[in-house]
């Protein structure tokens, strides 16, 4: 089956987007590219806004947009070209951000492709081991991962910039994929070998299976009827060996809230069978504490037949015929195996990640695979895209970028002894875009990682006081060490990174010596009472820095929009590439950078 035209689209439709984008951006993104820092030095709001902050903050949370005319007929600027009529600027923004484009492929749709009417239940819940926006994340995406994995026969998984391993660890137990997860950070590997470890471990100790429901098996679990009365049990469901496949339905009762994790397991008629003559009954007393029954789906069913101690009961039983034992000793050696491989499918390995990556450095044992990232920073998600396209093991790709002012440009800087980026560019990637030479900066591409959705519906908060202690902090910067310089030392100061001093600092004061002191500056001739009179001469403004970043904030959809359908044509430009489209994955509320790139190659088309 292929996927209908309600799924999919064509390069031109693509670029006919971009092109709009381009022709908006052209005009609005100089809000964009303003810096934070220099706001009060350069006196920006001025400059570019010719009403009020309170106009701007109240229109730009109006719930009632500019009209379309309004956008296009130049009155949004003054004759001085500053920004005069809001509410046509946020009704003009709104129209050319991504979800209004047309571009993007509705998740539930992509869904019904997929899965049809079948009902997807986890029996892996994340939240008892992430937080609530990660555990967001991993659910929906690696839902869509293994989909893809399931319907182009896949079974292995490459997770680029995997970090701690949360969606690793997760397709590997929820969905039975072989995964290696990749990050350049030792520290994140271990990590995630350490989280993964725990992990394996709740999945073996506290794993709860009741009988497999067959018409030649029908026992009854010794303790069930204990069970049955216990408060606090959890329904779930557990797919048999692999997505896609009947599930049976099982009671477990946590032994520590919201501390279980289950494992896929294969359930067949000769397990089934193994479980009925390995169960070992146990007394009502010991229900809750931790000596399971035994059975090949528990840890100690890991162990053969012949190193369990059985309990008086079971060796009360009749004995068996030597070729009864060996076929049983061999069955609980198969389980075993099985077991062993299912608890190590998910590696963590340490590589620094480009396009030239070679996909033996991971691993000798490569295999057709889906390449996958969950916010990767920067060039990372770029390359991941370039991997998939040079790499023929790699069959498709479902790739959600982030920290967009990581990326580089092939066109920012026109005196090209700045470049430097060595290797491939992170943006522009298609060909169309390159060819008009187009680029956005490094404040635009910042400005786009602002989470509009969580500002303007989620009521969160831009770090509004930090990013006033910066600005104010740049006044005192030039007006006390910027004279008696040489030529551009001012400007050399400035892209000096001053990091988080904001939250290691008591008060306005202890952070300008601070940062002064980061920066190589020496404040001692500063009195602490000069220092404060900055911030006191500049605290009835901040409401101009507050409704200022709010237009920024606007306009983040439509520069995070130009950047990810230019990855999505260069995945339509390339001749081995089936399928590709946008799909938002998650609630931008939850988790702004919420867009995912994927893409399947041609050969694994028909049979999606």
């Amino acid at each position: 089956m292929s996927f209908s035209r309600d799924v999919d689209l064509d390069l031109d439709l693509v670029k006919s987007k971009i092109k709009l984008l381009t022709d908006f951006l052209d005009i609005y993104i100089k809000i964009a590219n303003v810096h934070t820092v220099d706001f009060y030095t350069k006196d920006i709001w001025n400059e570019f806004v010719a009403v009020s902050p309170e106009t701007v903050i109240s229109s730009l949370f109006s719930q009632q947009g500019g009209s379309t005319s309004e956008g296009k007929d130049g009155s949004i600027w003054d004759q001085s070209q500053r920004l005069h009529n809001v509410a046509a600027y946020r009704r003009i923004t709104r129209d050319h951000s991504l979800s209004n484009l047309g571009v993007c492929t509705p998740l539930d749709d992509l869904r019904q492709e997929l899965w049809g009417d079948k009902q997807k239940e986890m029996f892996l819940k994340t939240s008892t081991f992430m937080n609530t926006k990660k555990s967001h994340e991993v659910e929906v995406m690696s839902e869509i991962i293994a989909c893809f994995a399931k319907y182009c026969n896949i079974k292995q998984v490459i997770d680029i910039g995997s970090g701690k391993g949360y969606l690793s660890s997760y397709l590997s137990m929820q969905y039975g994929l072989s995964v290696y997860g990749i990050d350049s950070s030792t520290t994140n590997t271990i990590g995630a070998n350490e989280r993964n470890r725990k992990l394996e471990r709740y999945w073996k100790v506290y794993q709860r299976q009741t009988k497999p429901k067959t018409q030649d098996s029908k026992l009854e679990h010794p303790k069930q009827k204990h069970m049955n009365h216990t408060e606090n049990f959890t329904k779930i469901k557990e797919p048999a060996g692999y997505i896609g496949e009947e599930e049976d339905t099982t009671e477990l009762q946590p032994m520590h809230e919201q501390s279980i994790v289950q494992t896929p397991v294969s359930t067949t008629l000769a397990d089934s069978e193994i479980y009925e003559k390995n169960v070992v009954e146990t007394s009502a007393e010991t229900a809750g504490s931790d000596e399971f029954y035994y059975s090949e789906h528990t840890f100690l069913g890991l162990l053969s037949t012949d190193v369990v101690e059985l309990s008086p009961q079971v060796r009360q039983r009749k004995c068996l015929d030597e070729k009864e034992k060996e076929r049983r000793k061999s069955a609980s050696l198969e389980a075993k195996a099985k077991r062993v491989k299912q608890a190590n499918l998910y590696s963590p390995v340490t590589l620094h990640v480009t396009s030239t990556t070679e996909l033996h450095d991971i691993t000798s044992d490569i295999k057709d695979s889906i390449v996958v990232g969950l916010h990767t920073c920067g060039d990372l998600a770029s390359n991941t895209l370039r991997i998939f396209i040079s790499k023929p093991e790699l069959k498709a790709v479902c790739s959600v970028g982030c920290c967009y002012h990581l990326v580089s440009e092939e066109f920012e800087f026109s005196d090209r002894s700045q470049e430097s980026c060595q290797g491939p560019w992170g943006f522009p990637m298609s060909q169309y875009l390159r060819s008009s030479a187009w680029h956005c900066g490094r404040n635009a591409r910042m400005s786009a990682c602002l989470p509009f959705e969580r500002v303007t519906i989620g009521h969160g908060q831009l770090p509004l006081e930090s990013l006033f202690y910066r600005a104010v902090l740049q006044v005192i910067i030039k007006e006390h060490f910027g004279n008696g310089k040489p030529p551009g030392a001012f400007q050399q100061t400035k892209d000096k990174h001053v990091g988080k001093m904001y939250f290691k600092s008591s008060s306005f004061v202890d952070y300008t010596r601070k940062a002064t002191e980061k920066l190589g500056m020496d404040s001692s001739k500063m009195s602490d009472s000069l220092i404060q009179g900055y911030y006191d001469r500049f605290i009835p403004r901040i409401k101009e820095l507050e409704a200022f970043n709010l237009l920024k904030v606007a306009l983040a959809p439509c520069i995070e929009g130009l950047i990810l359908l230019d990855r999505l044509c260069y995945l339509k430009e390339q001749e081995n590439v089936a399928w590709s489209s946008l799909v938002q994955l998650f609630d931008p509320v939850k988790s702004p950078r919420c867009y995912a790139v994927i893409g399947v190659k041609k050969q694994y088309h028909s049979k999606i």
